[in-house]
């Protein structure tokens, strides 16, 4: 045997002939792929080329009558003795011709043409009271109101057993269980025996008394009042304080009024930055400390300078209190005492913003904020985000503050004023009484 020869085994054979196999099917196929690939290509492109053929014989048939046919004299030069061998009959052929003499005229250039007649657009309805807030609502509304309208669906008469419902809806609600109480117990006392059957009557019942719990005497706030004029915001951290100062700021910018942010919030660096932030999109004045300065002092330097420079309105973060903590309450009493004395008898509004996402929690908040500062009126933040903004009506009717702002989104425009009638509107919305009861 050679000595160089190396015997191949059976089945290092076998697995040599599998391989050269693999190789020589796969190429076969490949091969029948791209061959299959290329005819269908080929005839996409032949039934694509051959449409356009017809559509420019036509187009040339239309630029036809640009070279005319031969006239009769042409004729006569070209065959004389043909014309005058053809008898005088023969000669009807030529008014088939005619009309292509009369073709229709080339259509005028487009500089002619008389401009498109434009449809309006039909004017929109008139806006329905609450509408804008609807979609802001949507999330509130599908939360004890429509669980209440639920109860109403589909009866022309409430027995006792839907009275009991009503009151588990009530207790369960985030208006409270006070307010809750109070409203069953108005319900039972305030209607007749037949308007306490007939749900219509007790859903415009509710309706009513949530607009007058609401419907608290404020008169409206008057930035000329004082010059300058000081608005010193509170609330706990995450309640949304520095986006609505930002907010309040671009309204109050945009209606022509200087004014001065002052950022309290100096135990949180990130709150400063935001409200750096927002003073360069509003064009405002903004009044910053070093980190970790006292609170006090920095907004004592805003108010300072907002009455020096002549600013129309100065509005003062605080730093994110907890309403369990007895001493940061106490040290926002004494930012309060330090504005009075920077100018005299401010702060001259003094508002609490609560986030309504916290449901019935944010009623404690308000009682622990308003027996240690003087509220004037509450902003009720981020309500397109929770189903829980009924706790609104027990803030109003237990607390008796005002609400002077509510936000429903993310834009500036979507903080937005508080009316009590538009708010009950979209809150409400739309009660059918087609079935007998309130479909949400």
């Amino acid at each position: 045997m050679d000595p160089t020869t190396v015997p191949i085994s059976p089945t290092e054979l076998y697995e040599l002939l599998g391989v050269v196999g693999g190789v020589i099917v796969s190429g076969v196929a490949g091969f029948l792929l791209v061959r299959r690939a290329r005819a269908a290509r080929q005839r996409m492109i032949d039934s694509v080329g051959e449409a356009p053929a017809p559509r420019l014989r036509e187009r040339d048939r239309e630029r036809e009558p640009e070279t005319p046919e031969p006239q009769p004299e042409d004729a006569e030069e070209s065959g004389t003795a043909q014309a005058e061998a053809a008898p005088e009959p023969a000669r009807p052929a030529r008014p088939a011709a005619r009309p292509r003499e009369a073709a229709p005229p080339a259509p005028a250039p487009e500089a002619e043409r008389p401009p498109a007649q434009v449809i309006p657009f039909p004017a929109p309805p008139a806006a329905r009271k609450g509408a804008a807030l609807l979609p802001g609502l949507q999330r509130t509304r599908g939360g004890f109101i429509a669980r209440l309208g639920q109860i109403f669906a589909g009866k022309k008469q409430i027995d006792p057993a839907v009275v009991d419902e009503i009151e588990k809806v009530l207790l369960t609600a985030d208006i409270g269980v006070r307010t809750s109480q109070k409203l069953l117990e108005e319900i039972r006392t305030s209607l007749s025996r037949s308007e306490l059957a007939d749900p219509d009557a007790v859903w415009a019942f509710l309706r009513r008394r949530a607009t007058e719990m609401l419907s608290l005497p404020a008169p409206p706030v008057d930035y000329a009042a004082a010059k300058p004029f000081v608005l010193l915001i509170i609330g706990v951290n995450g309640s949304g304080k520095t986006t609505t100062i930002g907010k309040l700021a671009a309204k109050l910018s945009g209606d022509g009024k200087k004014v001065l942010l002052a950022a309290g919030d100096t135990f949180r660096a990130a709150a400063v930055e935001q409200l750096d932030v927002w003073a360069n999109r509003t064009s405002t004045t903004l009044v910053r400390g070093k980190e970790g300065a006292d609170p006090s002092s920095v907004i004592f330097d805003g108010v300072k300078r907002a009455a020096t420079e002549g600013f129309d309105v100065c509005i003062a973060d605080t730093a994110g209190r907890l309403h369990t903590k007895t001493d940061l309450m106490q040290e926002l009493q004494k930012v309060r005492r330090v504005v009075g004395k920077a100018s005299p008898g401010a702060p001259h509004e003094t508002w609490l913003v609560i986030d309504s996402t916290s449901g019935q929690n944010a009623i404690a908040q308000a009682q622990i904020f308003t027996e240690a500062m003087a509220v004037s009126g509450i902003v009720l933040t981020k309500l397109d985000g929770t189903a829980k903004g009924g706790v609104i009506l027990g803030i109003a009717d237990q607390l008796k503050i005002p609400v002077r702002f509510i936000g429903i989104g993310e834009k500036v425009e979507d903080l937005r004023a508080f009316d009590p009638d538009e708010f009950v509107d979209a809150l409400f919305e739309p009660p059918e009484h087609s079935n007998g009861g309130a479909a949400l």
